[in-house]
């Protein structure tokens, strides 16, 4: 009867020492307990039995235990040996898998796609084209990144992300940039505040306002891009990452905030908000998808970035009621790839 305690201290060498174990060894060792004899498992793994015997001595010199009885040409393995042969069967499963899905993911056909983006209202307009990406690309994973959202670059070099859509420059050498659209940004007011009916408004009217903004001031676009270059500090700034919730902010007349043109045009549309240019000018932010250079040639992932492009978020700007921008935001359009 084997010893519980001497097995139990097999298996620990075999942990403590399982550096000393490469792929080849696993591989032996698997091999022999399948075919049941050294020369059956020399034919398989392409070796002569001389070669073979050398390895598997190899193998036992390293773990200082002995992995197979020999009876006769049978070769049965002993309590070490078992533990050692459940583990290569685990390990040169997760092997071939990863090598199935590296080989794959190389052909551009599956794979895993991990994106995040820059804003909060990027959620709004991405599970539509998500839904059609499946469609073309049923064997590619998806995942979704939210918490990267305050720095979707810095989780890309990191390793975290395959894909980051921004709007802001990146300048590094190990990131590839893919353009996909233009985001005009509008203030967004109650009806009746009185910026509601102006044409645009200017960088010192922030003065007066409570401004409401997704990210904080060091990482907001509009407050980096427009309020400091123009020396301007809003009376007070919240932070509310929620789009519906600085809406209704607005709504009650608590504040005034900065978005995206057209994730507002239902609102404005409804006579619920007034949306006014933001400067003399206008201001858009211009989005881009972000990869890393080695996965910018993989086909999922431009496939992705061009659905993007194809069916990015638009809208059409009319003016009616003399200064006051009507909104209106068109479905996207269905793209083949």
């Amino acid at each position: 009867m084997n010893d519980p305690h001497a097995l139990a201290s097999s298996h620990e060498l075999i942990l403590c020492q399982a550096m000393d174990l490469e792929m080849r060894h696993l591989r032996l060792v698997a091999a022999i307990a399948e075919a049941g004899s050294v020369t059956k498992a020399g034919e398989v793994l392409h070796l002569t039995q001389s070669a073979l015997s050398h390895q598997l001595r190899d193998i036992e010199m390293r773990l200082n235990t002995a992995l197979f009885h020999r009876l006769g040409r049978r070769m049965v393995p002993t309590a070490a040996g078992r533990c050692l042969i459940g583990t290569a069967a685990e390990v040169l499963k997760v092997i071939r898998r990863t090598e199935d899905q590296i080989k794959a993911a190389a052909k551009g056909g599956e794979g895993t796609l991990r994106i995040s983006v820059e804003c909060y209202t990027g959620y709004h307009w991405l599970p539509p084209l998500l839904k059609e990406y499946r469609r073309s690309h049923p064997m590619v994973e998806v995942l979704i990144d939210a918490a990267a959202t305050s720095n979707p670059v810095k989780a890309l070099l990191d390793g975290h992300l395959d894909l980051a859509i921004v709007s802001d420059r990146t300048r590094d050498r190990r990131i590839v940039e893919h353009p996909l659209f233009d985001d005009p940004m509008v203030v967004i007011t109650a009806p009746s505040h009185p910026f509601a009916t102006r044409a645009y408004v200017r960088p010192e009217d922030f003065r007066t306002e409570t401004l409401f903004t997704y990210a904080s001031r060091e990482n907001s676009t509009v407050y980096q891009q427009v309020l400091v270059p123009a020396g301007v500090t809003p009376r007070a700034t919240q932070q509310v990452q929620l789009t519906e919730a600085i809406v209704e902010m607005v709504k009650a007349g608590l504040g005034i905030a900065v978005l995206s043109a057209w994730a507002v045009a239902p609102y404005v549309n409804a006579k619920a908000l007034a949306a006014v240019r933001l400067t003399r000018r206008g201001f858009e932010r211009k989005w881009k998808a972000v990869t890393l250079k080695d996965m910018a040639g993989v086909g999922y992932v431009s496939d992705f970035i061009k659905l993007i492009a194809i069916n990015a978020p638009r809208l059409e700007e009319r003016q009616s009621r003399g200064r006051v921008l009507r909104l209106t935001r068109p479905r996207p359009a269905r793209s083949r790839m």
